[in-house]
Order: C-alpha cells, then sequence, then structure tokens
C-alpha cells in the first residue's frame, strides 16, 4: 500500500506488521489526510490473515505525536452534528480490528497523541518519553482523550494531566507507576523492543489473541455479568480453532522472560 503520511510494512517471516507516523517535521502531529490514511490501514491489516500483530510507532527525534495539526483545518463538514471525531478514525477498535497493538512511545505524546495509546492493547515507551495534555493551556476542552485515559490511569490521575496543561509533563519513570506503559527501554532499544513484543503475541494463534483483544475491550461498555456472559461465549467459539491449531504446530518451549 502507498501512503503519505504513514509507513506500512508488513514482516511476512514473524506476521507482523509496522505502521508508521511519518511526518516528523510536524512531531507527526495528525490532519485529515493522516486521520483517512489510518483508518484505511487498519482495514488493510484487519483483512489480512498474514498479519497477527501491529507495532505503531512514529518517526523522528523529538515526538511520537503532537496531537492534532493545528495549523490547518480538519474539514469538518459545516453541519456540525456532521462532525468527525478523528479519534474514530485513528482507532483500529472503532475500525472493527482486534488484532493486538503494541506501541512504542518516544520523545513527547500530548494531546490527541493519547488517542494512540488509549487504542493500543500494550504501551511501551523509551527512558526519554513524556506525557502530557495540552488542551487547556491553549483554551480547548479536553474531553475526549481523558474518556480514554481514565481506563488506564484512574480518574485522579487523568484530571491532573487534563487540568495541568503544559505545566506538568509525565516522565518515563512515572508513567509505567501509574500504569500508562507497561515497560521503559533505553532510546535506542525502543522499536526493537516492541517489534520483539509484537512477534510473541503473533506466534500464537490468532483466533486465540484476536478473541482475547475483543472480549477484554467489549467488556468496557458493560455492566459485569453482561460482560462475563459475552467473553464466556467468546470462549465456546474461539477455543477449538485455537486448541486445534496448537495441536498442529505445537508449543513455543523457549524459558519465558522475567519482568
Amino acid at each position: 500500500m502507498s501512503y503519505e503520511t504513514i509507513l506500512y510494512d508488513v514482516a511476512a517471516d514473524d506476521r507482523v506488521a509496522t505502521i508508521t507516523l511519518n511526518r516528523p517535521d510536524v512531531l507527526n502531529a495528525f490532519d485529515r489526510q493522516m486521520c483517512d490514511e489510518l483508518r484505511d490501514v487498519w482495514h488493510v491489516v484487519k483483512a489480512d490473515d498474514a498479519v497477527n500483530a501491529v507495532v505503531l510507532r512514529a518517526a523522528g527525534d523529538r515526538a511520537f505525536s503532537a496531537g492534532l495539526d493545528t495549523s490547518k483545518s480538519f474539514g469538518q463538514p459545516d453541519l456540525v452534528w456532521n462532525h468527525d471525531d478523528p479519534g474514530e478514525l485513528l482507532s483500529p477498535k472503532w475500525q472493527k480490528c482486534w488484532k493486538p497493538v503494541v506501541c512504542a512511545v518516544q520523545g513527547m505524546c500530548t494531546a490527541g497523541a493519547l488517542y494512540f495509546v488509549n487504542e493500543a492493547d500494550v504501551v511501551i515507551c523509551s527512558d526519554d518519553a513524556t506525557f502530557f495534555d495540552s488542551h487547556v493551556t491553549y483554551g480547548y476542552v479536553s474531553a475526549l482523550e481523558p474518556i480514554g485515559l481514565m481506563r488506564r490511569i484512574g480518574l485522579g490521575d487523568t484530571l491532573r494531566m487534563a487540568l495541568m496543561g503544559n505545566r506538568e509533563r509525565v516522565s518515563a519513570e512515572t508513567a509505567l507507576r501509574l500504569g500508562l506503559v507497561t515497560e521503559v527501554v533505553a532510546r535506542g532499544q525502543l522499536w526493537d523492543r516492541a517489534h520483539e513484543l509484537a512477534c510473541v503475541i503473533a506466534s500464537y494463534p490468532a483466533v486465540a489473541t484476536q478473541g482475547t483483544v475483543r472480549a477484554i475491550w467489549e467488556s468496557l461498555d458493560k455492566p459485569y455479568r453482561a460482560a462475563m456472559d459475552q467473553g464466556l461465549m467468546y470462549t465456546r467459539l474461539g477455543n477449538p480453532v485455537g486448541l486445534a491449531e496448537i495441536q498442529r504446530t505445537g508449543v513455543d518451549r523457549t524459558p519465558p522472560q522475567i519482568r
């Protein structure tokens, strides 16, 4: 596939696709074109049986992403009821793509960039990463990104990020403590480590990993008992297929890593 704002690559030997945000000259801020291209690429990922997991990363040294590109119009229609939430276009979950996503964050991650973090399944960062929400600093209401953020770090820390704006940044170490990321690595190791994690995930039966992602994410929108009932249904549907694949291919006996 050919894109202008992102790079897309599939390593056929390990079943991992890599999506790279590729507007480093504007700190990988997303515009309408990037949103449309990401929406399209999630459908490509979903339809490709050669892909079992995805690494989402960003080009450049300064930032993972600065969020929405406010230097230009996003191109919303005149009628307010037809406005798009850019987050829906950026999100694999809104596109019904349940393939596991490993997000690798370096440098600044601010405002709308939190959409990417909120929608990923595993998030790691480099030791120079910083997370903050710049909306209120410039007079914008921070309403959408915090909703996803609360599912990761809770109400108190979400409110603090949303209200402190540019004046306070969450370091990589604090992000790890809060549960915003699950691992911090040296900058030079970030992309390799993200790919390594994705390779492990991609080595398992796709029906098992995608069923797991779907069951867990959909449970967030349901009451506890309804989520348990749906999860049971997914195990009944997916387990026979996954077990059959394991019987054909075997189980990797490599000793586990200790984290």
